[in-house]
């Protein structure tokens, strides 16, 4: 085993009776306490869509701004969930997880009270930030306490945690913005926050390990940044500036290169950002490549499914997030379950079987049109919410069990970075699909609906709308023509997102494969070198 603190051990049943020290020694109130923090942050990532729509109206906010509402976030957050961690297990998993909780919680408040779109946009950043200093040290600070035997099924748990929060986002984002207003979708963090602080501040044990006094890898630091930066910046882009522009390319070859230069950096130092002999286990690297393609279909199928459900089908914020809870529960289910599976078989069964539920799913949506009946629509989100729950519980087994103790929060943090940069493909890839679908088929759905040639050519011009499932129809069009530019608007909208599932769809297929060729049937191979 690794050279480590004294705190990395559970105490003996006859520690003192102290009841700090207690508390302190026991991992479960270790895991309800970064349950609070990880919810909150889960919660905060899926909710803001829902709130996007009364900021831009309330602040005078372009779509470009939005984005920003978004993307500064992202971008804060992929760069330097690496350091959050490497920080966690050099200086105390236990200190840099309250300073992250601290300062989302203020963040959140803060962009309740700005008042401006820039104020809006500079606090999300901030958001970002402390967000990659409280997610990696959720798991390092799991991996310290619990044995072996007993972090799958912690692990489990906290990746119900996370596929829950994240699901429950849209219900309780559209109840807050529709009953309150979008303020009230970041002061909820205030609470949340405040109790998240209190109780581990009593139960966290302090765990870091050290390898002495040498220089902290601060090129490492910038290289990883820059190049994350670049990457994720090229992906969300991708969507308004086109996959083939100049801009795009640019950007994503030169996150690419100076991530190769990091890679052949890291090589090179004594006490590296990211050790690079990680990447020698199989399991780690295959478990963090499913990770990004986990998230890369849950997010952007939620995506567009909530498209679908309110401007498609014309439900609610609110009604459109009941009607998926289905995930939500069958995220419930499968997160525990999938960790008892993995401890028993190892994640060589469960990643292939998570991967192919999502296949299923993906094909599943196949089948719907624009007034599919909801006896269409659940059984590909249990499919889709079973399969996320399983992935993520197999996946941080692979990576974080699979790390040294002493690289627990580094190895949080690669996981988390996977989830984030498969998240943003996700979404940018996935509306530029439909997006190119959706141009290359409205004129003809419109057509084919019977909207005569000139009205046609005119309405060809609100492909943008259309692809996020508005139909591009005015007050003064008379009924007959009304319901004629929505059957086609709505038509053209579906088959874009059959043309994404079918990738996504492809794409577990694949996941489901490698998963299952690559991972060795032992899921202990534990190094602490």
């Amino acid at each position: 085993m690794s050279a480590s603190s004294p705190d990395l051990a559970v105490p003996p049943a006859h520690s003192p009776p102290e009841a700090r020290r207690s508390a302190r020694s026991n991992p479960w109130l270790t895991l309800i306490a970064v349950a609070f923090g990880l919810f909150m942050v889960g919660l905060d990532g899926s909710v803001v869509s829902i709130a996007n729509p009364e900021i831009g109206r309330d602040l005078n906010a372009s779509t470009a701004d939005l984005q920003w509402v978004t993307n500064s976030y992202l971008l804060a957050l992929a760069a330097a969930l690496i350091l959050g961690g490497k920080l966690g297990d050099r200086f105390g998993r236990r200190t840099y997880y309250l300073i992250g909780v601290a300062g989302f919680t203020v963040a959140s408040v803060a962009i309740g009270l700005a008042g401006s779109i820039e104020g809006v946009i500079a606090f999300r950043a901030a958001q970002g930030l402390f967000g990659a200093l409280l997610m990696p040290n959720t798991l390092g600070l799991l991996r310290a306490v619990f044995p072996p035997r007993k972090f799958g099924m912690a692990v489990g748990i906290w990746a119900m945690v996370s596929s829950v929060s994240t699901a429950l986002g849209p219900i309780v984002g559209g109840l807050l913005v529709q009953h309150v207003n979008w303020e009230s979708v970041f002061y909820i963090n205030a609470p949340i926050g405040v109790i998240a602080l209190v109780f581990s501040a009593m139960v966290l044990p302090q765990s870091k390990n050290s390898t002495g006094h040498h220089r902290f890898d601060v090129p490492g630091v910038v290289l990883l940044a820059a190049g994350l930066i670049l990457l994720v910046f090229g992906i969300v882009k991708g969507e308004t500036w086109g996959w083939t522009a100049g801009g795009t390319l640019g950007s994503i070859a030169a996150g690419l290169a100076v991530l190769a230069f990091f890679g052949w950096y890291e090589t090179r130092q004594e006490h590296p950002l990211l050790p690079m002999r990680l990447f020698r286990n199989t399991a780690l690297t295959i478990g963090t490549v499913i990770t990004a393609v986990n998230f890369f279909v849950l997010l952007g199928v939620i995506f567009f499914v909530m498209l679908y459900l309110q401007n498609v089908r014309g439900f609610s914020p609110v009604e459109a997030g009941v009607r998926t809870l289905p995930l939500s529960l069958a995220s419930v289910v499968a997160a525990p379950l999938g960790a008892a599976l993995t401890e028993r078989f190892g994640p060589r069964l469960t990643m292939p079987l998570g991967m192919a539920l999502q296949a299923a799913a993906s094909f599943g949506i196949l089948t719907w049109g624009t007034d599919s009946s909801y006896a269409a629509m659940w059984p590909p989100f249990i499919a889709l919410g079973l399969g996320v729950g399983m992935v993520m519980s197999a996946s941080s087994e692979a990576i974080v069990g699979n790390a040294p103790v002493k690289d627990a929060g580094v190895a949080g943090g690669l996981q988390a970075t996977a989830l984030q940069i498969g998240g943003a493909m996700g979404t940018s890839v996935l509306i530029s699909l439909i997006a190119g679908r959706v141009g290359s088929t409205f004129t003809g759905e419109l057509h084919d609906a019977g909207v005569p040639g000139p009205v046609a050519h005119a309405l060809s011009e609100a492909e943008d709308a259309v692809t996020m499932g508005v139909s591009p129809v005015s007050p003064d069009m008379p009924l007959q023509l009304k319901t004629a530019v929505t059957e086609a608007a709505g038509s053209a909208f579906m088959n874009g997102a059959h043309t994404a599932v079918l990738v996504t769809g492809i794409l577990c297929v694949a996941g489901c494969v490698v998963a299952a060729v690559g991972l060795r049937s032992d899921p202990k191979a534990v190094q602490d070198a």
